[in-house]
Formats: C-alpha cells, sequence, structure tokens
C-alpha cells in the first residue's frame, strides 16, 4: 500500500508540473537596444572655398602680322619651338621696298634743290625791292615759293622714313621671348595685301594665366565681407589648381586682374589668376579648376556627411542624448568640407548624432553607442 500511495503522489505531482508548464510560459526576454556608431558635433574655424573653372593662356599672347604688302621669302623658325625677343621669324622679299625708298630719297633731292633756288631768290630780291628794281609783288611771290619749297622737302623726308621703316617691316622679328605656334602663311604667299596678315602666334607662359568667371552672387559674398578688396591689387595667394587628369599641379597661384564689369550675358565677373609655369607644363588653352579661398567661417559646427540624411530638401540628424535616446532634429546645413558638412542651425557643440546605423532608428528610440572610426578605418559593420 505504501509503495502504491508514493506512486500515485508522483503522478499527480508531475501532471501538475505538465499544467503549470503547458498553461503559464515563461515571459521572453526583451532584446538589447541597437548599437549605433556616433560621432561628436566639433566646433572649428572652416576656410571656404570657391571652385573656378577657367582656361588657360599665355601671359602675353601676341600676334605675329605682316605690316607691309610682298611675298614671303622664308620662314626662319622652328613650328612650335620657343623663339627669343628680336629672332628672325618672316623675311619678306625686300626688292620693292627698296626701289620705294630709292625714289623717296631721289625727291627728297629733288626738292631741296628747289628749296636752294627759293632762297636764292628770297635773297635776290629782297634788296631790290627797296630800290624799285622789282615789284614787293615778285618779293611775295618768292616768298611764297620758298615756302611751298620748305613744305615739299618735309614732305619727302617723311616719305623716306616711311619708307625706310617698310623697308624694315620685311623683317619680321619676335617683340618676346615665348613659345611660337605653327605657321599659318607659308613662304612663296602674298601678304600684307589690304590687311595685316596673321603669320603667327608668341605666347609667353612663364607665369600662366587662369582666366576664370566668378558669378555675381559669389562675388557679392566675398566683397560684402570685405569692401576693402574692392579696387585693389589682388593679394590673395596659394591658389590651388587642379589641372583636366585630376592631378594638382605644383605651383601655387595668385590673384591678378579683376575685369572692371559684370559680363552682362553671364552674369560673371571675370578674374586672372597667374600661376608660376618653370617647366611649361602649362600651354595656353587648357581647361584646370582653381580652389580660391572665399572667406573663413568662425567656430563653425561640423558633423560626418554620413550623418546628415535628406529628404525633400528637409536635412535632418539623429542626435543621441545623455539616456540613450535617439531625437531626430531638422538643421540647416552650410558647405561641405571634405567629409564633414557645416551645420549652421540646429545643433550644439559637444552633442552626438548618429553616423552609421539610421537606418533602422525611430525617433525615441534607445540606443546603445560606439565612436565612430577614425576617417580612413570602417565601422565592424562595414568591415566584412
Amino acid at each position: 500500500m505504501a509503495l502504491e500511495r508514493k506512486t500515485t503522489l508522483l503522478a499527480v505531482a508531475t501532471a501538475a508540473a505538465l499544467g503549470i508548464a503547458c498553461g503559464e510560459p515563461p515571459a521572453a526576454v526583451a532584446p538589447p537596444p541597437p548599437e549605433v556608431y556616433v560621432a561628436p558635433v566639433i566646433q572649428k574655424d572652416v576656410p571656404e572655398y570657391l571652385e573656378l573653372v577657367g582656361q588657360t593662356q599665355g601671359f602675353q599672347d601676341v600676334e605675329i602680322r605682316a605690316r607691309v604688302e610682298g611675298y614671303l621669302e622664308t620662314v626662319n623658325f622652328r613650328e612650335g619651338s620657343f623663339v627669343r625677343r628680336g629672332d628672325l621669324l618672316y623675311q619678306i622679299d625686300r626688292k620693292p621696298l627698296e626701289a620705294t625708298l630709292a625714289a623717296a630719297r631721289a625727291d627728297v633731292a629733288e626738292a631741296r634743290a628747289k628749296l636752294e633756288k627759293a632762297n636764292n631768290d628770297v635773297e635776290r630780291y629782297t634788296p631790290l625791292v627797296s630800290k624799285k628794281a622789282v615789284s614787293q609783288q615778285e618779293l611775295d611771290n618768292a616768298l611764297a615759293a620758298r615756302d611751298a619749297a620748305r613744305s615739299q622737302v618735309d614732305a619727302a623726308t617723311a616719305n623716306v622714313d616711311k619708307a625706310t621703316l617698310d623697308l624694315g617691316y620685311t623683317r619680321v622679328v619676335s617683340p618676346i621671348d615665348g613659345l611660337i605656334g605653327t605657321t599659318l602663311i607659308k613662304a612663296g604667299n602674298l601678304v600684307g595685301r589690304g590687311e595685316a596678315t596673321l603669320l603667327a602666334t608668341v605666347s609667353q607662359l612663364n607665369p600662366m594665366i587662369l582666366r576664370v568667371a566668378v558669378t555675381e552672387a559669389d562675388y557679392l559674398r566675398v566683397i560684402k565681407r570685405d569692401p576693402s578688396r574692392a579696387g585693389e591689387a589682388g593679394q590673395q595667394e596659394n591658389i590651388e589648381l587642379r589641372l583636366a587628369d585630376g592631378a594638382v599641379y605644383p605651383e601655387k597661384g595668385k590673384i591678378g586682374p579683376v575685369e572692371r564689369a559684370v559680363d552682362a550675358s553671364t552674369g560673371t565677373l571675370g578674374i586672372q589668376v597667374l600661376f608660376p609655369n618653370p617647366q611649361n607644363v602649362l600651354r595656353p588653352g587648357q581647361y584646370g579648376r582653381a580652389r580660391v579661398l572665399a572667406d573663413t567661417r568662425t567656430g563653425a559646427l561640423l558633423v560626418p556627411q554620413r550623418a546628415v540624411q535628406e529628404l525633400q530638401n528637409l536635412y535632418s540628424v539623429a542626435v543621441v542624448g545623455a539616456d540613450g535616446k535617439v531625437e531626430f532634429r531638422n538643421v540647416k546645413v552650410g558647405p561641405r568640407i571634405d567629409s564633414l558638412w557645416v551645420i549652421q542651425e540646429g545643433l550644439k557643440p559637444g552633442e552626438q548624432v548618429v553616423a552609421e546605423g539610421l537606418q533602422s532608428l525611430t525617433n525615441g528610440a534607445t540606443v546603445r553607442t560606439k565612436p565612430m572610426p577614425a576617417a580612413g578605418a570602417a565601422p565592424a559593420s562595414e568591415a566584412h
């Protein structure tokens, strides 16, 4: 009987335990808060740059033209080479102009002979007028003839000077040191008929000019902050130039002349940026992008660009409070600086913003935070 009683009690206890297990399940354990990477809102002075696209041109681009008419006899340079000031570039046929000069000199001699005769007439008639040997009219005519002869001498002498200049123009020389392009006219062609024929162009390559255009809005933004810049020589230096292949040009530039007026058709103001070119890397006509310091924003607030969300031109960030709760906050953004974004309104220095893991967050959610790795190091979620 005792054994039977024990067996019954054990069965009852087992059934009770099974009933409790099936009727009242244990409470589920809550998952831990999601883990996110956060970055502090930093405050520092930030330079603001203008990125200006421009095209290069020589410091001097001089057009070589034929200034007299004649047949081109020789081309005396190698196309695409460097030339020195005074180097002979072209020779135009001299013979027609030599003949013109000889004729002009003969005219001078004839005019001087006439002047000498007129002077003799005046000297002879002057004492005879007082003796009534000749009339006053004859003396007056002699004086007028002398004045006319002097004018003829002056005119003939001017013709000699012009013919001498024209003869000198048959030697076409380089006016500057620089790089000459290809010749536009070959030997044997007639040049200078009715116009100064363009023969070639010489460019001074050191320094080099990058012509850029600043929008009216950017110009006003700069000049309102520093009105003293208007009309003064450019003082800004250390301007960076990025070339068409993406490389940064090793020499730094400085602001040169600024145009007087805004171009009404484009709404831009032309500026010349001067770059040293000792190795002649830059050539006229190249495109580049100049990075010009416009201003310095004092005490700017910055966050990583990946921490900012954009939706229909509205920008927001997720701020994590000291209690670990997330608050989505609208902000007003400024310019981007490398991998950071300037925040003009909506944040305070030292606050923490979510930089990685925004997709699964909701306003008011509790999170666990980890500091965002330094630039160049990927978060653990991206390491694999």
